[in-house]
This record gives C-alpha cells, sequence and structure tokens, in this order.
C-alpha cells in the first residue's frame, strides 16, 4: 500500500531512483542476483569435489527442468497471490534449504545426491521467484516509472556478474563450499526484510486475477491467450526468442571456442566479456537516467539489426582489441533491445496478467535460448566459428525485422 503519510501527487512526481520504495526493491534484487551467482558457484564447486566432471555438469544443470517445467504454473500463483509474497516465501524456502545444506556439509560429508537435491528446489522456487520478479515492479511504481525501474534492474545484474563471482570465491576461499553456502543463505536473508518493507499498490478491480469461480488451468489458458492475441505482447515475444537465439550460443559457448582458436586464452576471452559488460552497463545506466526512450519499437528494430551485425563481425575480428570493441558494441546494443523489451512487456501487460507474461518470456529465455549453446558448439565443429557467428548474427537480425514488420512493436511507446 502507498504511504498514507506522502501526498499522492508527491509521490507521482518522484523518479524511480530517487524513490525509496523502488530503492528497497532494487536492493532486494541486488541481493537476489549476488546470492544467485555465489550459489551456483558453490554448487559447481561441491560438486566437483564429490564427483566426476560429468556428474558436477549434471547437478549444476539439474535445476534448469524444474524451472521450465513448472514457471507457467509460477506464473498463474503470482497473478492469484500477488508477487509480493510469492518473492517472500520463495526466497524464505531457498534460505533454510541452503542454510540447510551448509549446516550438513559442515557437519558431515554427504553425496551428490543432496546437491542435485538442493538443485532441484532451487530451481522449482524459480519458476515462482521469477515471474514474481518480473511482476512485482508494476505495483510498486508509476507506469512512466518502468523503464527506469528496468534499467536498474539491469545495473544490478552487472553489479552481481561482477561482484558475486569474486565473493563467492572468497567464500569458498575461507571455509570451503559450506562457507559459500552459507554466505548464499545470508544474503537470502538480506533481501527478505527488504521486500517486507516494500509498500505494495492495489491493483484496478479489471486488472486482478478473479479467482472465484476460476480454475488454475483455466488462468494458465486466459493468460497465454491473452498473450497471444495482444497486438504488441505476442509479436514481442517472437522478437525476443530470435533476439536471445541469435545471441546466447555465441556469446557463450562459441565465444569460448573462438577464444581457443585465436589463441587469446581465457584472460583474452574474460577482456571480450568485460567488454560486453561494459556495454550491457552503459545501456542500463542510460534509461536509468533517462527513464523513457521516445519511439521504443523502432529502437528495438535499430538496436537488434546493427547488433546482430556486430555479432557476425565479432568471428572475424583480427586481433583482441578488435573483438573487445566489439564485443563493447553488442553489450551496448544488446543491452538496449533488451531493457526496452522489458519495458515494453511491463508497461504493455495489464498487472493482472503480469505474471504469467513474464512466465511466457521466462520460457522462451530461460527454456528456449539455452538450447543454441550445445548446437553452437556442435555446428561450430563442423563449419567453424565464422558460418556459424554468421548464422547466430542472421537469427537474431530477424528478429529486429519482425520488430519492423509487426506494427504492434513498431509503433510501441513507453509512457510519458
Amino acid at each position: 500500500m502507498p504511504d498514507p503519510l506522502v501526498p499522492a501527487a508527491v509521490r507521482a512526481a518522484v523518479p524511480a531512483h530517487r524513490d525509496g520504495n523502488v530503492l528497497r526493491w532494487v536492493g532486494a534484487y541486488t541481493a537476489s542476483m549476488l546470492r544467485d551467482t555465489v550459489f551456483y558457484l558453490a554448487l559447481s564447486w561441491a560438486a566437483v569435489q564429490r564427483g566426476s566432471a560429468a556428474e558436477a555438469g549434471v547437478v549444476t544443470a539439474v535445476s534448469a527442468v524444474p524451472r521450465a517445467l513448472l514457471m507457467l504454473g509460477g506464473g498463474v500463483v503470482v497473478d492469484r497471490l500477488g508477487p509480493r509474497r510469492a518473492v517472500i516465501g520463495s526466497d524464505a524456502v531457498r534460505c533454510a534449504a541452503v542454510l540447510a545444506v551448509a549446516v550438513l556439509l559442515f557437519a558431515t560429508d554427504p553425496g551428490l545426491w543432496l546437491l542435485a537435491l538442493l538443485a532441484l528446489v532451487f530451481g522449482a522456487v524459480d519458476a515462482l521467484f521469477l515471474p514474481a520478479v518480473g511482476a512485482l515492479p508494476a505495483r510498486i511504481t508509476a507506469k512512466d516509472q518502468l523503464a527506469r525501474v528496468q534499467g536498474m534492474r539491469g545495473l544490478a545484474v552487472r553489479f552481481a556478474a561482477v561482484v558475486g563471482a569474486p565473493l563467492g570465491g572468497l567464500g569458498v576461499a575461507v571455509g570451503g563450499s559450506a562457507a559459500a553456502f552459507a554466505l548464499a543463505g545470508l544474503l537470502i536473508a538480506v533481501s527478505v526484510p527488504l521486500l517486507v518493507c516494500v509498500r505494495m499498490r492495489e491493483l484496478p478491480a479489471d486488472d486482478a486475477v478473479a479467482a472465484e469461480g476460476g480454475t488454475a488451468w483455466r488462468d494458465l489458458r486466459d493468460g497465454l491467450s491473452y498473450v497471444r492475441r495482444h497486438r504488441v505482447l505476442g509479436p514481442l515475444m517472437l522478437v525476443i526468442a530470435l533476439g536471445d537465439l541469435g545471441f546466447v550460443g555465441p556469446l557463450n559457448v562459441g565465444l569460448t571456442l573462438l577464444a581457443d582458436e585465436r589463441g587469446w586464452g581465457a584472460s583474452g576471452m574474460g577482456w571480450v566479456l568485460a567488454g560486453f559488460g561494459a556495454g550491457a552497463g552503459a545501456a542500463a545506466l542510460l534509461l536509468t537516467v533517462r527513464g523513457r526512450v521516445p519511439r521504443a519499437g523502432y529502437v528495438v528494430a535499430g538496436a537488434l539489426v546493427p547488433g546482430a551485425a556486430a555479432i557476425g563481425a565479432l568471428a572475424q575480428a583480427p586481433a583482441l582489441p578488435a573483438a573487445v570493441g566489439t564485443a563493447l558494441l553488442i553489450g551496448l546494443l544488446a543491452g538496449l533491445s533488451g531493457a526496452l523489451c522489458g519495458a515494453l512487456l511491463q508497461t504493455q501487460a495489464d498487472p493482472g496478467h503480469l505474471g504469467r507474461v513474464t512466465a511466457v518470456a521466462g520460457i522462451v529465455s530461460l527454456g528456449i535460448a539455452p538450447l543454441s549453446m550445445p548446437l553452437s558448439a556442435a555446428a561450430i565443429g563442423v563449419w567453424g566459428t565464422g558460418p556459424v557467428f554468421a548464422a547466430s548474427a542472421a537469427v537474431c537480425g530477424l528478429g529486429g525485422v519482425v520488430a519492423l514488420c509487426a506494427p504492434g512493436v513498431r509503433r510501441a511507446e513507453l509512457p510519458k
């Protein structure tokens, strides 16, 4: 609920990056992103110490299964119960699970089965947490501030990527995987009080999900139908899918193989990833400061097409400095298009459907796009990096073409 001591006109005039309510949410979200980085580092380290490389890979990947299978149902739960309760409940479950495993690791030496069980729990809870995180901003700030919140969210992701790995490594160095798990649990414990202090605003009656007379299955079908029929959200999901499919493979496994092929080594690959991170961070900062980009639909297409060309050019970079500069450009353009797609999802969907809309987008990004990684690796083994990066660029560029050809996306604007 809004703070009754603050007049509505004053609350509406406060930009999101100066709104204490939004900043509490961003703080909680940042702690959550740090937690994920520390947790998966601790999980992979503990699995490697207790099994073979193949077994460790299975343990670290097993969380993706319940996340993908349950996320649509998680979106329904979020829209029925509200995103705040869903986020707090899922964080509480994760905190208890991670701290329990940390205690067991301190006291004894359990096998891989415990780590696999923990990964499954995390994946199942993610299926609820991720749609809830996507639905929360619309309940805590005005619609014209949602694009700025997406920029702040992007900055939190970049910060977690830079700080989380060294933090997790420090935990492992000090007390092994048990200490790193305990650190992940403490980060969850930090986020929960911040979320409890976040004030929520009520939804309009026609935006809320009517629980009476409806089933969860009916709500799920209604959400999928809502996305499919929406003149912006339907084609925007295709834009996101194509952009992610063309981007995920080359910038993950493809980059590793490219660095090995060119003799850049791990340090060179690190510099390329740093260039990408700097570009993506700059795009998030731009959206945070400006708060609104005019003609957002055109900008999405205008960023995807040259960004796709840069992906193809990365495989042709003659030397490491050129590759780093190209990665910087990719990060800037991909970060801008991704943040604007997220902002359009937030502003075009009514709040009562945001949990399910975010779940569909999550399935696209976390369920479909990762399939490009093994496919990219296999294709590079047959045809080499140049043709595969070019094909990925074509897929990503097709997303920009769809954005230009779909009137709803092309003409989409962020609220003033």
